[in-house]
């Protein structure tokens, strides 16, 4: 349940990643960053198709690499990054998210995950020793590399929606986004909410865009409020040393992704 509480004025950074700007991730973008300003809060954008942003990740992110040196990822990005040296367009994106207090992701589904220029923000955005690594506190838990953050992913889907719940072809959404909920959101300590997502939208009537915008803004509305999903920390006692869950922390029945989410209640 949303609480009705007036919120204090939030920073929210929005990325969108859609080739046209008719389209209707487009529009959903624009709904978000109107709504979250009129709730009086702060919102920057980057739209990634309209940025021509550099989605391939290699040794140009990092200018003081050297040529001819065998690219170690990890401890390249994690160097420049330590250094203040990455390129300026990783450089900035970071600085967004760290002046935000959440971060909203909308994009369509495509073949089961994010477009691939999306997947590039988040691989060259995301470096070591900004999202991940021994310079910054351990993953999957409110206090890792980027604690205090709310998350919200926004996706659009052809298919319908029976199609993404239990028993359902595609799978479950929530197992769909799993790398992105989980393996984003919470590796790196941002708490994700629930995603928000509509379905059949290659042939999307006004009516049911309409309504569309409704349960949008309200998700947009909780941002700040709704209760994250509740994913299980690794230092809460669940895990052991091998990072494997613990025999027996689960309720009985429980297997696959689920494990890795406490009961609610």
């Amino acid at each position: 349940m949303t609480d009705t509480t007036p919120q204090q004025p939030k920073k929210i950074l929005v990325v969108s990643a859609h080739p046209d700007a008719r389209s209707l991730n487009a529009a959903l973008t624009t709904f978000a960053v109107d709504r979250l300003r009129a709730a009086g809060h702060e919102v920057r954008e980057s739209d990634l198709y309209a940025m021509k942003w550099k989605a391939a990740l290699d040794a140009d992110d990092y200018p003081e690499h050297t040529p001819g040196e065998r690219l170690r990822v990890m401890g390249a990005s994690e160097r420049a990054t330590l250094a203040g040296r990455l390129s300026p367009d990783i450089a900035a994106e970071q600085e967004k998210v760290l002046w935000s207090d959440a971060v909203v992701l909308q994009f369509p589904l495509w073949w089961f995950s994010a477009p691939a220029i999306l997947k590039g923000w988040i691989d060259r955005v995301f470096t070591a020793g900004f999202g991940y690594g021994p310079a910054v506190p351990p993953p999957y838990q409110e206090g890792s590399a980027l604690p205090g953050r709310r998350a919200l992913v926004s996706v659009t889907a052809g298919a319908r929606n029976t199609a993404f719940l239990d028993r359902g072809i595609h799978g479950r959404l929530a197992d769909v986004l799993y790398p992105v909920q989980h393996g984003l959101f919470w590796f790196t300590g941002m708490a994700p909410l629930e995603p928000f997502a509509v379905y059949e939208a290659n042939d999307l009537p006004e009516e049911r865009f309409a309504a569309a915008k409704r349960e949008y803004g309200r998700r947009l509305d909780g941002l700040f409020t709704d209760e994250p999903v509740p994913f299980r920390s690794l230092v809460g006692g669940d895990y052991g040393h091998d990072m494997r869950l613990l025999p027996g922390v689960e309720a009985p029945g429980t297997s696959g992704l689920d494990l890795h989410v406490r009961p609610r209640g």
